[in-house]
Protein backbone atom coordinates (compact mmCIF):
# COMPACT_ATOMS: atom_id res chain seq x y z
CA UNK A 1 0.00 0.00 0.00
CA UNK A 2 1.05 3.58 -0.49
CA UNK A 3 1.54 6.04 2.34
CA UNK A 4 1.24 9.78 2.60
CA UNK A 5 4.07 12.16 1.76
CA UNK A 6 4.44 15.87 2.37
CA UNK A 7 7.15 18.48 1.85
CA UNK A 8 9.57 16.39 3.92
CA UNK A 9 8.92 13.21 1.96
CA UNK A 10 7.60 10.07 3.64
CA UNK A 11 5.42 10.92 6.66
CA UNK A 12 6.61 8.21 9.05
CA UNK A 13 4.01 8.93 11.72
CA UNK A 14 1.15 8.76 9.23
CA UNK A 15 2.60 5.59 7.72
CA UNK A 16 2.78 3.77 11.04
CA UNK A 17 -0.80 4.77 11.84
CA UNK A 18 -2.18 3.68 8.47
CA UNK A 19 -0.23 0.39 8.38
CA UNK A 20 0.38 -0.66 11.99
CA UNK A 21 1.15 -4.27 11.06
CA UNK A 22 3.50 -3.54 8.16
CA UNK A 23 6.57 -5.75 7.96
CA UNK A 24 8.43 -4.02 5.13
CA UNK A 25 8.88 -0.46 3.84
CA UNK A 26 10.25 0.41 0.41
CA UNK A 27 11.69 3.93 0.45
CA UNK A 28 13.76 6.30 -1.69
CA UNK A 29 15.17 8.60 1.01
CA UNK A 30 17.90 10.32 -1.03
CA UNK A 31 15.43 11.59 -3.64
CA UNK A 32 11.81 10.60 -3.16
CA UNK A 33 10.38 9.36 -6.43
CA UNK A 34 8.77 11.16 -8.18
CA UNK A 35 8.82 14.51 -6.34
CA UNK A 36 12.51 14.50 -5.47
CA UNK A 37 12.63 15.68 -1.86
CA UNK A 38 15.30 14.35 0.51
CA UNK A 39 14.11 12.62 3.67
CA UNK A 40 15.27 14.66 6.70
CA UNK A 41 17.53 13.05 9.26
CA UNK A 42 14.86 13.03 11.98
CA UNK A 43 12.50 11.04 9.74
CA UNK A 44 15.29 8.63 8.84
CA UNK A 45 15.85 7.95 12.52
CA UNK A 46 12.11 7.57 13.10
CA UNK A 47 11.90 5.05 10.25
CA UNK A 48 14.81 3.05 11.67
CA UNK A 49 13.21 3.12 15.11
CA UNK A 50 9.97 1.77 13.62
CA UNK A 51 11.81 -1.08 11.89
CA UNK A 52 13.67 -1.97 15.10
CA UNK A 53 10.50 -2.00 17.21
CA UNK A 54 8.45 -3.93 14.65
CA UNK A 55 11.29 -6.26 13.62
CA UNK A 56 10.42 -5.05 10.12
CA UNK A 57 12.60 -4.57 7.06
CA UNK A 58 13.44 -1.42 5.12
CA UNK A 59 14.42 -1.63 1.46
CA UNK A 60 16.42 1.53 0.75
CA UNK A 61 16.39 2.13 -3.00
CA UNK A 62 19.22 4.62 -3.58
CA UNK A 63 18.70 4.69 -7.33
CA UNK A 64 20.39 8.04 -8.05
CA UNK A 65 21.91 9.16 -4.75
CA UNK A 66 25.13 10.17 -6.55
CA UNK A 67 23.41 13.20 -8.13
CA UNK A 68 22.77 15.57 -5.26
CA UNK A 69 23.06 19.15 -6.50
CA UNK A 70 22.85 21.36 -3.42
CA UNK A 71 24.93 20.76 -0.33
CA UNK A 72 25.86 17.40 1.11
CA UNK A 73 23.23 14.64 1.11
CA UNK A 74 22.18 13.19 4.46
CA UNK A 75 23.72 9.83 5.32
CA UNK A 76 22.12 6.73 3.85
CA UNK A 77 19.70 4.85 6.09
CA UNK A 78 22.04 1.87 5.85
CA UNK A 79 24.89 3.86 7.40
CA UNK A 80 22.65 4.68 10.39
CA UNK A 81 21.26 1.17 10.82
CA UNK A 82 22.41 -0.40 14.10
CA UNK A 83 19.88 -3.24 14.17
CA UNK A 84 20.45 -4.85 10.79
CA UNK A 85 17.03 -3.97 9.38
CA UNK A 86 18.02 -2.13 6.16
CA UNK A 87 18.51 -3.75 2.76
CA UNK A 88 20.39 -1.21 0.64
CA UNK A 89 19.79 -1.46 -3.13
CA UNK A 90 21.77 0.37 -5.78
CA UNK A 91 22.34 0.23 -9.52
CA UNK A 92 24.90 1.25 -12.11
CA UNK A 93 22.18 1.87 -14.72
CA UNK A 94 21.97 5.62 -14.16
CA UNK A 95 25.53 6.39 -13.10
CA UNK A 96 27.17 4.41 -15.93
CA UNK A 97 24.70 3.02 -18.49
CA UNK A 98 21.60 0.79 -18.48
CA UNK A 99 23.13 -1.85 -20.76
CA UNK A 100 25.27 -3.11 -17.89
CA UNK A 101 22.17 -4.50 -16.15
CA UNK A 102 24.24 -4.52 -12.99
CA UNK A 103 22.97 -3.71 -9.53
CA UNK A 104 23.83 -4.60 -5.97
CA UNK A 105 22.44 -5.19 -2.50
CA UNK A 106 24.19 -4.33 0.77
CA UNK A 107 22.71 -6.71 3.31
CA UNK A 108 22.88 -7.43 7.04
CA UNK A 109 25.15 -10.39 7.65
CA UNK A 110 22.30 -12.43 9.13
CA UNK A 111 20.48 -12.65 5.78
CA UNK A 112 23.29 -12.27 3.24
CA UNK A 113 23.78 -16.00 2.62
CA UNK A 114 20.05 -16.59 2.21
CA UNK A 115 19.78 -13.79 -0.35
CA UNK A 116 22.80 -15.13 -2.23
CA UNK A 117 21.19 -18.58 -2.53
CA UNK A 118 17.90 -17.13 -3.76
CA UNK A 119 19.61 -14.84 -6.25
CA UNK A 120 21.74 -17.64 -7.69
CA UNK A 121 18.65 -19.82 -8.17
CA UNK A 122 16.24 -17.19 -9.44
CA UNK A 123 18.23 -14.75 -11.55
CA UNK A 124 20.93 -15.07 -14.22
CA UNK A 125 24.28 -13.82 -12.97
CA UNK A 126 25.72 -10.86 -14.90
CA UNK A 127 28.76 -11.80 -16.96
CA UNK A 128 31.89 -12.07 -14.83
CA UNK A 129 33.78 -9.93 -17.36
CA UNK A 130 31.31 -7.08 -16.80
CA UNK A 131 31.52 -7.42 -13.02
CA UNK A 132 35.32 -7.46 -13.07
CA UNK A 133 35.45 -4.47 -15.42
CA UNK A 134 33.21 -2.39 -13.15
CA UNK A 135 35.22 -3.51 -10.11
CA UNK A 136 38.44 -2.32 -11.76
CA UNK A 137 36.79 0.93 -12.86
CA UNK A 138 35.87 1.63 -9.24
CA UNK A 139 39.06 0.44 -7.52
CA UNK A 140 41.33 2.42 -9.87
CA UNK A 141 39.52 5.68 -9.09
CA UNK A 142 37.87 6.17 -12.48
CA UNK A 143 34.35 5.86 -11.07
CA UNK A 144 34.82 8.65 -8.53
CA UNK A 145 36.22 10.96 -11.21
CA UNK A 146 33.37 10.04 -13.55
CA UNK A 147 30.79 10.87 -10.88
CA UNK A 148 32.43 14.22 -10.15
CA UNK A 149 32.34 15.20 -13.82
CA UNK A 150 28.77 14.03 -14.36
CA UNK A 151 27.51 15.71 -11.19
CA UNK A 152 28.92 19.03 -12.41
CA UNK A 153 27.51 18.49 -15.90
CA UNK A 154 24.04 17.52 -14.70
CA UNK A 155 23.89 20.42 -12.26
CA UNK A 156 24.62 22.82 -15.14
CA UNK A 157 22.03 21.16 -17.38
CA UNK A 158 19.38 21.17 -14.66
CA UNK A 159 19.95 24.86 -13.95
CA UNK A 160 19.85 25.79 -17.63
CA UNK A 161 16.69 23.86 -18.53
CA UNK A 162 14.76 24.77 -15.37
CA UNK A 163 15.73 28.42 -15.82
CA UNK A 164 14.55 28.49 -19.43
CA UNK A 165 11.25 26.80 -18.58
CA UNK A 166 10.64 29.14 -15.64
CA UNK A 167 11.27 32.26 -17.70
CA UNK A 168 9.50 31.14 -20.89
CA UNK A 169 6.61 28.99 -19.63
CA UNK A 170 5.69 30.70 -16.39
CA UNK A 171 2.09 31.06 -17.60
CA UNK A 172 1.74 27.30 -17.89
CA UNK A 173 3.95 25.67 -15.26
CA UNK A 174 5.60 26.17 -11.88
CA UNK A 175 8.94 24.55 -11.03
CA UNK A 176 10.02 23.76 -7.46
CA UNK A 177 13.55 22.40 -7.68
CA UNK A 178 14.59 19.83 -5.11
CA UNK A 179 18.15 19.10 -4.01
CA UNK A 180 18.85 16.12 -6.24
CA UNK A 181 17.75 13.60 -8.80
CA UNK A 182 17.88 13.36 -12.59
CA UNK A 183 14.52 14.95 -13.31
CA UNK A 184 12.42 17.79 -11.94
CA UNK A 185 8.67 18.39 -11.82
CA UNK A 186 6.92 21.16 -13.72
CA UNK A 187 3.56 21.63 -11.99
CA UNK A 188 0.81 22.48 -14.50
CA UNK A 189 -1.31 25.56 -14.01
CA UNK A 190 -4.92 25.99 -15.05
CA UNK A 191 -6.26 22.51 -14.40
CA UNK A 192 -5.19 21.02 -17.72
CA UNK A 193 -4.61 17.26 -17.57
CA UNK A 194 -0.98 16.18 -17.54
CA UNK A 195 -1.82 12.97 -19.42
CA UNK A 196 -3.39 14.96 -22.26
CA UNK A 197 -0.43 17.32 -22.41
CA UNK A 198 2.05 14.43 -22.40
CA UNK A 199 0.19 12.68 -25.22
CA UNK A 200 0.38 15.84 -27.32
CA UNK A 201 4.04 16.39 -26.47
CA UNK A 202 4.94 12.84 -27.46
CA UNK A 203 3.31 13.32 -30.83
CA UNK A 204 5.84 16.13 -31.27
CA UNK A 205 8.76 13.94 -30.18
CA UNK A 206 8.99 15.42 -26.67
CA UNK A 207 8.91 12.92 -23.84
CA UNK A 208 8.13 14.07 -20.29
CA UNK A 209 6.09 11.69 -18.12
CA UNK A 210 2.77 12.55 -16.44
CA UNK A 211 3.10 12.99 -12.69
CA UNK A 212 -0.48 11.85 -12.06
CA UNK A 213 0.42 8.29 -13.08
CA UNK A 214 2.52 8.03 -9.91
CA UNK A 215 -0.40 8.78 -7.60
CA UNK A 216 -2.70 6.16 -6.09
CA UNK A 217 -5.54 8.67 -6.04
CA UNK A 218 -7.53 9.74 -9.08
CA UNK A 219 -7.30 13.36 -7.90
CA UNK A 220 -3.57 13.22 -7.37
CA UNK A 221 -0.73 15.42 -8.53
CA UNK A 222 -0.82 17.13 -11.92
CA UNK A 223 2.49 17.93 -13.57
CA UNK A 224 5.26 16.92 -15.94
CA UNK A 225 8.29 14.88 -14.92
CA UNK A 226 11.09 16.34 -17.03
CA UNK A 227 14.43 14.61 -17.39
CA UNK A 228 17.28 16.99 -18.08
CA UNK A 229 20.35 14.75 -18.17
CA UNK A 230 20.38 14.47 -21.97
CA UNK A 231 19.67 18.17 -22.69
CA UNK A 232 22.91 20.10 -23.18
CA UNK A 233 22.76 23.57 -21.62
CA UNK A 234 23.24 25.21 -25.03
CA UNK A 235 20.10 23.39 -26.23
CA UNK A 236 17.93 24.31 -23.23
CA UNK A 237 16.36 27.35 -24.91
CA UNK A 238 15.43 25.52 -28.12
CA UNK A 239 14.08 22.54 -26.18
CA UNK A 240 11.92 24.87 -24.10
CA UNK A 241 10.57 26.62 -27.19
CA UNK A 242 9.57 23.26 -28.69
CA UNK A 243 7.82 22.30 -25.47
CA UNK A 244 6.03 25.63 -25.26
CA UNK A 245 4.82 25.39 -28.85
CA UNK A 246 3.55 21.85 -28.27
CA UNK A 247 1.70 22.81 -25.08
CA UNK A 248 0.12 25.85 -26.71
CA UNK A 249 -0.95 23.74 -29.66
CA UNK A 250 -2.46 21.09 -27.39
CA UNK A 251 -4.67 23.45 -25.41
Amino acid sequence: MGVRINDGGLDVSAATRSAPDAALALVTPSHQFPLGMTLPIERRLALLDWADRQRAWIVEDDYDCEFHHRGLPPPALKSLDRSGRVLYAGSFSKVLFPGLRLGYLVLPGAVAERFARIASAAFPTPAIMIQKSVEAFISQGHFARHLSRMRTLYTERRKALAGEIESTMREYVEIRLQDGGMHFVAWLRGGVSDTEIVEHLRQKGIGPAPLSRCSLRASGYNGLMIGYANVAKEHAASATRRMLAAIQGGR
